[in-house]
């Protein structure tokens, strides 16, 4: 990390001002123009809906913006890291498996050390929590150690996702757009979810997802007047990373649905043990959440060494790993391969997530459902051959379940699978295991949101003993 970008960071907090002064050039000029050349004059002779429907395209636009800049250094990273293909970790040879993970741990925590723990905090946990606690006000020294730091963490084969990162992102940049804008601290709210929705519609593809993951999860409130502005937001951001990336889906998913009802009970059995699983990773998180008292390097260190051994038996699980992803809803994995990536995936997001790597936890989510999802489809084979669905199937159900489970977001989960497959005989099935998992973790297990999760865990191990 650049020796100024690094001296800026250690500063004690900043002022809006000072913080504006010293955001990074790109960011700040492109702030300014859109809000003195463009908006102003505009929200000026605008009524209330009208100016949030604006701010809302503006959010969409920055955030569409620097979510492409985002993933385009993760992918550059990952290249110049792996030789070849951003994702292909497999291809390195075991001491390299092994060693990438760790180096990237130890770069990482060594620049992070010197940070206060205030300036270290990122990801949704940060975003709810200025959202709670500050109004919408995100700073952009965060922002920044989110960046190079995540971008550093994913291209080193450490275990997280790409889309938290660019929720944090997305959320700040329309955040400084409304701190440049004076807006209100309702109007602000507001534009952090349109920086969500955003981010999760230029990351997935996927609009609608996006704007319902920021209603159900940031604001925790469905209404017309949000919707507006933060469908726009989406939209916005959908087109903008269409435009760098183009329109294919994330996943390769095919013609994929339910062959008959008598499916049916053994999605409701696949509910609940991925509503298991999903509590088992959200108390696995708060486990590792708990160590924070130990020095940051020795932390990231630790999620390193974690990664490295899980690594060994699994490369698959290093990264984003959505090439997984892919390869379990084409079938071509065996049920020992999904068993053993199922595991070390689990073992190194936990790590990394918990002991506060700048990595995303909704990509984990993903490829630990699609794992599972792949076993019980594996299973649904064995006892009823020819009868059940097929295994890739069960890995899409295992992803919406997973996400549904560990975020407590069903509607969000719900509304990605039905737009990453545009199959609308996947909703009924697809309902019914999101349900059964939600409340398998939330109510069964009474497990958080993985995303409350980590301050809650804070907030106990700041209470507790020495």
């Amino acid at each position: 990390m650049p020796g100024g970008i690094l001296a800026y960071l250690s500063e004690g907090k900043p002022s809006a001002v000072t913080t504006r002064r010293k955001l990074p050039g790109l960011a700040r000029r492109l702030t300014s123009r859109i809000a003195q050349r463009v908006l102003r004059p505009r929200l000026a002779y605008a009524d209330p809906l009208q100016r949030l429907a604006l701010l809302g395209v503006a959010a969409g636009a920055v955030t569409g913006v620097v979510v492409s800049l985002f993933r385009l250094a993760i992918d550059g990273a990952a290249l110049v890291a792996l030789g070849g293909d951003s994702e292909n970790f497999e291809a390195l040879p075991p001491e390299l498996r092994a060693g990438l993970p760790l180096l990237g741990a130890l770069v990482v925590g060594i620049a992070l050390t010197r940070l206060s723990e205030d300036r270290r905090r990122t990801g949704v946990a940060h975003v709810l929590q200025r959202l709670r606690e500050h109004a919408g006000r995100l700073p952009a020294a965060n922002a920044v150690v989110q960046f190079f730091a995540g971008t550093a963490a994913l291209a080193a084969g450490l275990s997280g996702g790409r889309e938290g990162p660019a929720i944090h992102l997305g959320a700040t940049a329309s955040s400084l757009l409304g701190q440049r804008l004076g807006v209100p601290p309702d109007s602000l709210r507001i534009l952090v979810a349109c920086g969500a929705a955003a981010a999760i519609a230029g990351s997935f593809n996927t609009p609608m997802a996006g704007v319902v993951f920021a209603m159900e999860v940031v604001l925790l409130e469905y209404a017309a007047a949000t919707f507006i502005p933060v469908g726009l937001a989406a939209v916005t951001a959908t087109v903008i990373t269409r435009y760098f990336f183009g329109d294919m889906p994330v996943f390769e998913v095919g013609n994929i649905q339910m062959h008959s009802l008598l499916d049916v009970p053994f999605v409701v059995l696949a509910g609940l043990a991925i509503g298991t699983l999903g509590a088992a990773f959200t108390a696995t998180v708060r486990l590792f959440t708990r160590m924070g008292r130990r020095p940051y390097w020795v932390r990231a260190l630790l999620a390193g060494a974690i990664t490295a051994v899980a690594a060994l038996p699994a490369p698959a699980i290093m990264g984003v790993g959505y090439d997984t992803v892919d390869a379990a809803l084409a079938g071509t994995l065996a049920w020992s391969a999904l068993a053993v990536i199922l595991v070390a995936k689990m073992a190194a997001s936990s790590a990394c997530v918990g002991l506060g790597m700048p990595v995303g936890v909704i990509g984990p989510t993903i490829v630990i459902g699609a794992a599972c999802g792949g076993l019980l489809g594996y299973l649904g084979q064995f006892l009823s051959p020819g009868e059940a669905s097929s295994e890739g199937f069960y890995v899409l159900l295992g992803m919406a379940a997973m996400m549904a489970a560990a975020l407590q977001a069903p509607l969000a989960a719900l509304m990605a699978v039905v737009e990453l497959t545009s199959n609308a005989n996947i909703i009924l099935p697809a309902m019914l295991i999101v349900i059964v998992a939600t409340l398998t973790a939330g109510r069964l297990f009474r497990q958080p949101s993985v995303f409350l999760a980590t301050p809650a865990a804070l907030r106990s191990r700041d209470e507790g003993p020495p």
